[in-house]
């Protein structure tokens, strides 16, 4: 069974969604595994964009695509984003889409929460994108989630309720919050469960099925990336969920070695939305020149942001950390045209080098970024479909950045155009 893993290698915003979209294509089912609608996946297919934060992205082209256990699930988002869809002419059914009935459900408290807790932070505000996706993880692991697989039995979800009210309304009355209102709440799930019900079922078995039904090839579908991991990122300045590839065994209910090829997605450059440590911001013009040409504001949030240049350093550890068997390298067309491109190999921390980056988030924001500078290009790589099309200082950077990270490239993106594409080595082959 080939299957492919598909994770972001920076902090997130690395053009997924293109490359998930190429290889949906030609698998028999895409499966997100983790995070929520906190993250965005553009895909652009011949003259239509389509802008997917929930569900994964193997619908647009009517692959079977699935919401694994990992991911939390706002079922009211979920409505408006299938209604969006199926006004663009996407099919979206119960034979080719699926919800893991235990997947835990963002409720509007978790909302709420989110955005108290962010307007009281202060400096210590994270930058979250207030969809209540932490609030929502927190009760999953506190044992008092409402789950899909309870929508269905609404009438019996007083000890749930007990357990989600005690916690929540303490909470509440510190930001000088009226308790839940219960009935509403349950009224609310009542109007929304026939909307989620018709997909719910059990997806790992599913999977299993698939599985003893012979090969197939199944698409794992990240959001966010590794920096954002909640164990191995910018802590605290990362996401509630684990990011890294090997999340696809608990995500999904796989189980582990069903990963595959891991494709680790990986931009040019770097990007980073939202507050934490960047090492090789630039708040320059170069700066404002990348933001500018790559079009950076955020999928989800419309924010702009963060540019700088390529950290190798992170990368190295992104794809150390993930098990990235190659990357996929995009946007290298927003390069074009820069008399010199600077490359990160490593930082200085206090006056020593080093060749990683540290956990604690004070040294994180000190450290200082070691460059090597190399000759820009002249002539276009936008649309170069094979290695003979790009001018010959772009293979140089690529190959350098290659040697960098200790990772191949599995492949080069040009444009954001599916067919645009270097193919170096094809994931579901291996």
């Amino acid at each position: 069974m080939a299957n492919v893993t598909v994770i972001g290698a920076q902090w997130g915003d690395e053009g997924k969604g293109k490359i998930v979209d190429w290889l949906a294509s030609r698998a028999d089912a895409v499966v997100r595994f983790q995070g929520g609608h906190n993250a965005g996946h553009t895909l652009v297919v011949g003259n239509t964009t389509y802008k997917l934060s929930l569900l994964p992205s193997g619908i647009v082209t009517g692959t079977l695509s699935l919401i694994g256990n990992g991911v939390v699930l706002d079922p009211w988002h979920l409505r408006e984003e299938i209604a969006k869809l199926e006004s663009q002419g996407v099919s979206i059914t119960p034979d080719n889409f699926g919800i893991a009935d235990n997947c835990p459900l963002i409720l509007p408290i978790h909302r709420d929460l989110d955005n108290l807790r962010e307007t009281a932070a202060g400096k210590g505000k994270i930058g979250t994108t207030g969809r209540g996706i932490g609030p929502a993880y927190e009760d999953k692991v506190g044992r008092r989630a409402i789950r899909v697989c309870d929508l269905a039995h609404l009438d019996e979800l007083e000890p749930q309720l007990d357990r989600l009210c005690a916690h929540h309304d303490a909470l509440r009355a510190g930001f000088n919050e009226p308790p839940i209102d219960r009935a509403r709440l349950v009224a609310d799930l009542k109007e929304i469960a026939p909307s989620v019900l018709k997909y719910a079922q059990p997806v790992w078995k599913r999977l299993n099925d698939l599985k003893k039904a012979g090969p197939q090839r199944i698409l794992f579908e990240g959001a966010q990336g590794v920096l954002l991991d909640v164990d191995h990122g910018t802590y605290p300045f990362v996401t509630s969920s684990n990011t890294v590839s090997g999340t696809v065994a608990s995500g999904s209910g796989m189980g582990p070695g069903s990963a595959g090829f891991v494709l680790g997605i990986v931009k040019a450059y770097t990007t980073r939305v939202g507050s934490g440590p960047f090492p090789t911001e630039l708040e320059d013009e170069i700066g404002q020149k990348l933001g500018e040409r790559g079009h950076e504001f955020g999928t989800v949030t419309s924010r702009k942001r963060r540019c700088g240049w390529f950290d190798a350093t992170l990368v190295r550890q992104t794809c150390a950390i993930s098990g990235v068997t190659g990357i996929a390298l995009t946007k290298i067309d927003v390069l074009d045209g820069f008399e010199t491109i600077k490359i990160c190999t490593g930082y200085m921390l206090d006056g020593e080098p080093i060749d990683y980056l540290p956990a604690n988030a004070q040294e994180q924001a000190r450290v200082e970024p070691i460059y090597e500078e190399m000759d820009g290009w002249d002539g276009t790589t936008v649309g170069a479909r094979s290695w003979a099309d790009l001018p010959a200082q772009a293979i140089k950077y690529i190959r350098r950045i290659e040697e960098l990270i200790e990772c191949p490239v599995a492949s080069v993106s040009t444009s954001p155009e599916r067919d645009d594409t270097i193919l170096v080595r094809d994931p579901f082959a291996d």
